[in-house]
This record gives structure tokens, sequence and C-alpha cells, in this order.
């Protein structure tokens, strides 16, 4: 394949491709482990991979090698056949979760709206329909209708309204105004264990023990929305266990696939009992690629010790993080959990990501002031030095460019 320059790829997204994304001025043509290089070369440590799905890092070997044996032998045959790897897939999904059946999409966002479709069809067989969902503020849960309904951001919402009726928010971690709003109306509580877009915000044990409390109180099913915090990405496979929550219905997605796009809605034998054949649907959704590929993620993320090591990287990433907060005034607060962190700033976040991309790092913004890493899972200690070091020197240019002193 002839490579092509940087003008001549925007060049031809500017006529041909539907213009969504504010994308970076660079092409990246290859990677290797948590580095990526671009068309000229140059090298950049990636810090966000992929936004959380680069799990295993860039050109892992053992998952290359997966997927080019899978492509020679069988990509797909569609959900009207048996093949031998989705079940082994649900079940090392339900070894993992405590949620025993699995539900394969493409997306997180696939698996958010089949996560609020069966929370409905729930209801409804037991003969008592409900419709109210309860949401979190600042709560992000994909661009699909359904997701977006449950998405709080009036930025994502306002053009596409009216979306789905029957949603409230509530302010996260305010377990009394979570009590307040749950009822026997409410059919499901969807929450991101650790709010992603909404700036990196773990949930609070006490706003989790209310979750619990009002869920018991009005039999409200639990959603947890794992797509980003979940498959190892905060120190455990899944951070509603950290939490103490026990979920009726988990969507993933992401890590899952190591970049092969797959998603998943993972539920509880109680929901699984009132879907019925012909519920929900998906023409790619687990097939032999897909599987083969988030096996292999999950073998290295269990059999190879992925978990214990993101464990370590998690502890290591704080204290280099607070050690970097304690000398640069523009962080605000450093939050987060295993390998996925946001350093709050005082003042809008934008400006680094290209001054990070100068020095040779990828990080990115959310919540305006927030920016936001989630490095391959793969990530060791010297990488992790290098990496951080530059944006160290990033924080520290900008900072004086909004006159904070180091």
């Amino acid at each position: 394949m002839t490579m092509a320059t940087l003008d001549d790829v925007q060049a031809r997204e500017s006529r041909h491709v539907l213009q969504t994304y504010r994308r970076q001025p660079i092409t990246f043509v290859r990677g290797e482990g948590v580095r990526l290089y671009d068309a000229d070369g140059r090298e950049y440590l990636d810090l966000l991979s992929g936004i959380g799905v680069a799990s295993l890092g860039h050109a892992h070997p053992g998952l290359a090698r997966a997927i080019a044996d899978q492509a020679q032998t069988l990509l797909h045959t569609s959900n009207l056949f048996f093949h031998p790897l989705q079940g082994r897939l649900a079940e090392r999904l339900a070894s993992l979760s405590g949620l025993p059946r699995a539900f394969f999409c493409n997306s997180g966002t696939e698996a958010v709206e089949a996560c609020l479709k069966f929370a409905r069809r729930y209801w409804y067989t037991r003969g008592e329909p409900r419709a109210e969902i309860i949401a979190l503020e600042e709560g992000f849960h994909g661009r699909t209708f359904g997701s977006l309904s449950v998405t709080s951001d009036e930025h994502y919402r306002a053009p596409f309204a009216p979306l789905l009726s029957g949603v409230r928010f509530v302010p996260v971690n305010d377990p009394s105004a979570l009590g307040a709003a749950v009822s026997h109306n409410t059919a499901a509580i969807i929450v991101e264990p650790v709010q992603g877009e909404g700036g990196v915000r773990p949930l609070t044990p006490a706003f989790a023990a209310a979750m619990t409390d009002a869920c018991q109180a009005t039999g409200a099913l639990l959603i947890a929305d794992e797509v980003q915090s979940g498959l190892g990405r905060t120190g455990y496979p899944f951070y509603f266990a950290a939490l103490g929550l026990r979920p009726h219905l988990v969507s993933v997605g992401k890590a899952l696939g190591g970049g092969v796009p797959v998603g998943a809605a993972l539920i509880s034998e109680e929901v699984a009992a009132k879907i019925s054949f012909g519920d929900h649907g998906s023409t790619y959704g687990g097939n032999l690629l897909a599987c083969r590929a988030a096996l292999c993620f999950l073998d290295e993320l269990v059999d190879g010790g992925l978990l214990a090591h993101v464990g370590r990287m998690g502890r290591y990433f704080e204290q280099r993080l607070k050690a970097i907060a304690g000398k640069h005034a523009i962080v605000k607060q450093v939050r987060g959990a295993g390998l996925m962190w946001g350093l709050e700033l005082t003042c809008d976040a934008a400006p680094v990501v290209p001054a990070a991309l100068e020095r040779g790092v990828i990080v990115n913004r959310t919540a305006e002031t927030v920016v936001r890493l989630l490095p391959p899972l793969v990530i060791t200690e010297a990488e992790a030095d290098e990496a951080l070091g530059r944006l160290e020197a990033t924080l520290g240019a900008v900072g004086a460019n909004q006159g904070h002193a180091a």
C-alpha cells in the first residue's frame, strides 16, 4: 500500500468523509506496544490507547497471530448457527463478572442499548411494565438513541431531541437525591462505576450503598456501564465489585477485543429468564473473529498476569501523578484507579492535547478541564516514566502560559 502524506489524507477525507470528528493533524501508520509512529516516522508514547481500546498495546504479537489464524479459518457465519467460540467467551465473561449470560454485539453503545431493552423486557414479561430510567448527571453511555437518552450532556442531546422519554437524571454521588428519585415506577438505574467522559469520577461507596438500597426497596434493576472502566482497566475485572455492587446487567466493549470491534451485555439469570427468542439480535455480534480476539485478550488479562500488572502499575501511576500535581499548581486534583486517570486542571485542558503531541505523548481532554489517561494495560514502569516525564513538561509549559507558577 502506498504511504499517503498527511495532506493527501486530509484532502481526501475533506471530500468524502462525513465531518463529525475534529482530528489532530497527525496520520498514524504503525504501532508497537505503547508506541505509535506517524507518516513522518515520528514516535509517540500512547497514554490513550484509542480511548481505552488498545488494551494489549499496538501490534501485540499474540493478538496478531490469533486474528490472522482466524481470518484464514472462518470469520463469520451469523447467529443462525452455532460456532465454537461464542460459548467459550460467554463462559469466561461469566466467571469474571458473576453474571451467567452474555449477549454479543459490536460496540459499547450497542451493549448499553441491549441492557436498556432487556430491562424494559424484564418488566413487560412480569406483567407490570415500567418505563422510567434513572441516570446520572455527567454520565456518558454512547450516541445511539437509547444510550444518548441516558447521557446527560445537552451538547450531545439537543440536536437530536426528542429522545427516549421517562429518563430522570440525578447528581452523581448524592445518595439522598438518588433515594428520592427511585420509585416503584423505575425500571432501572444506569451508572458508570467510574464516569469516563464525565471526568474520570469514581462513584463513592456511600452512593453505591444507596443504589443497592434503592434497588432492594423498589425492585429496580441496576445497569453497570463498564465499557470504559471494566475488563481490568481499574485493576479490577469490573469496578462494580470494588464498590460492592451486584448489577443485574453490565455493558462492556472497548478493551474486550484489543482493537477488534466487540461489545457485550452481561445478564443475570433473573433477567435472562424474562428474555425470549427474537427479542434482540445482531448480524455481526459475537462472530468468530471478534470472539477469537476477545478470548486472546482475556487469556492475557487473567492467565497472563495482566490484571495483577495493572494493579501494580495503577499504584505507580497514582504515586507519579500525585507527585506531578504537587509540583504544578495547574493540577487541581488527581482521580482514578488502575490505569484510568484524570487530572483536573484549574483551567481548560484543551491546550494540553496539542502541547503533549508536540512532546510525543498522546492524551485527551474530557469534561473541559480534565486530562484523561487510558494507557495500554501492558505499559511498564520505564515506559510510564518516559511518558509521564513528557506530560509533566507539557503541564509545566501550559501552566506557565496560563500564569500558574510551577
